[in-house]
């Protein structure tokens, strides 16, 4: 079994809904977020994946969220804006905008709200 991993960042605001305490209040975070794919086959090249395409995929995912209100952003106006929504969400959506040429998965997505936390989705 193969894996790679890639990571980028975005800033953004957000309050959590149904939620009592401190992170019920806008606030925001320098977001982190770690992508694994993982699969069985190699490509012509040895490689699962590019790198450069799976960075390209991510920061098309991440980009209309980088410095914007969240929970007023779709799909976390209807979906509370956790890192664990946020992680199996960016997971779901890197299944579309991913074009693999060979089998892989995603394996794990990782979101960091800060240096010290971040919740993880395996689908």
């Amino acid at each position: 079994m193969f894996e790679v991993t890639v990571e980028h960042t975005f800033a953004a605001a957000h309050y959590l809904r149904d939620y009592k305490g401190k992170c019920e209040r806008l606030h925001g975070h320098n977001y982190r977020v770690m992508v694994t794919l993982r699969g069985t086959e190699l490509d012509k090249a040895g490689m699962l994946v590019d790198f450069t395409e799976m960075k390209r995929a991510l920061k098309a995912i991440l980009e209309p969220f980088d410095h914007y209100h969240l929970n007023e952003v779709e799909p976390f106006t209807w979906l509370n804006p956790s890192a664990e929504n946020m992680a199996k969400w960016f997971a779901e959506k890197l299944k579309d905008e991913l074009r693999l040429t060979v089998p892989a998965e995603v394996a794990e997505v990782k979101v960091w709200e800060t240096d010290k936390q971040a919740a993880t989705y395996r689908p």
